[in-house]
């Protein structure tokens, strides 16, 4: 499964594609589950970059609760500023910010265990 997230150009803040419109939250993301559809998306969202920065696609999974972003980094971006717990998007509080906090997984991207991999 993925999501497709951005940051808005405007302000910098983490964004997340619903289907129809840019989120701050990323419960609200679509999910695809078909690799072309995701790839579709975000060549649409590429192409018309006017107020975001860098519109990609992350893996998610789906995990005892709800769904979070695989990356340990992903899920940092989708909570918010870390530097303090009542800051940003953990300040807002809710089961989607805790399962984001409490979720285990990857640390690393794929890119960077390949680039281990190969040393």
């Amino acid at each position: 499964m993925k999501a497709l997230t951005a940051n808005r150009l405007a302000d910098g803040e983490v964004v997340f594609w619903t289907g129809d419109v840019w989120s701050e939250r990323f419960v609200d993301s679509r999910l695809f589950d078909d690799n072309a559809e995701a790839e579709a998306a975000e060549a649409h969202a590429k192409s018309n970059i006017v107020e975001l920065v860098d519109p990609y696609l992350i893996d998610v999974a789906a995990v005892d609760g709800g769904v979070v972003p695989v990356s340990y980094r992903e899920r940092l971006r989708a909570l918010g500023p870390t530097n303090k717990p009542d800051h940003g998007k953990q300040a807002v509080g809710g089961a989607d910010t805790a399962l984001l906090a409490t979720a285990h997984g990857a640390a690393r991207s794929k890119g960077r265990v390949d680039l281990i991999r190969r040393k």
